[in-house]
């Protein structure tokens, strides 16, 4: 296992997680700006994680294989929090997409590099808005307060329904991809 600063930061982000969880569901009125806050710092590991791999150049194949699985439990996580609560079944669905979609994402991944074809299913710009969208939903709903005077939790569902949009679109743009390449 290779120690380096962007693999600890990934680290430090999947050890976020339970914290997250602990917090969201501490009884308390800012239980969930806290847990929100937690989410946010996770996320700028996230990114400060590629920053210092690549600035660094301390990347890794350890490094390429647990940034996205770290990225992938901590939104599941958060998702599953989400629903847990009086969602609904719009939520509900848009959170059973992502991780579906995810889940399907990851099994294409592993088989394209079985077949050789990692370069097919390469992060596109759909995933990467999809993700931003994700993420500031994610935030916005668990923060789950008005943010100077803006509905948090209106805007939030309308992002997490953009972010479950684009999630079956850039689906949709990796499976095409795998399937011409797999004929």
């Amino acid at each position: 296992m290779t120690f380096s600063i962007p693999n600890l930061l990934t680290w430090l982000r999947i050890a976020l997680i339970p914290l997250i969880v602990v917090t969201y569901y501490y009884p308390h009125p800012l239980s969930g700006p806290v847990s929100a806050f937690i989410f946010a710092l996770a996320g700028v590991t996230d990114w400060l994680d590629g920053y210092l791999a690549r600035r660094l150049e301390q990347t890794s194949q350890f490094g390429a294989f647990l940034d996205p699985v770290a990225d992938k439990l901590m939104v599941a996580t958060a998702l599953v929090l989400l629903v847990d609560n009086p969602g609904g079944v719009l939520l509900t669905l848009a959170a059973v997409v992502i991780i579906g979609r995810e889940i399907a994402i990851s099994a294409l991944r592993e088989w394209m590099a079985q077949l050789g074809q990692s370069g097919a299913v390469a992060v596109s710009w759909i995933g990467k808005l999809k993700t931003t969208a994700q993420m500031v939903a994610i935030f916005l709903l668990l923060y789950g307060q008005p943010i100077l005077a803006l509905p948090s939790m209106s805007i939030g569902m309308v992002l997490l329904y953009v972010a479950a949009g684009l999630t079956l679109w850039s689906m949709f743009h990796y499976l095409r991809a795998a399937m011409r390449i797999s004929e």
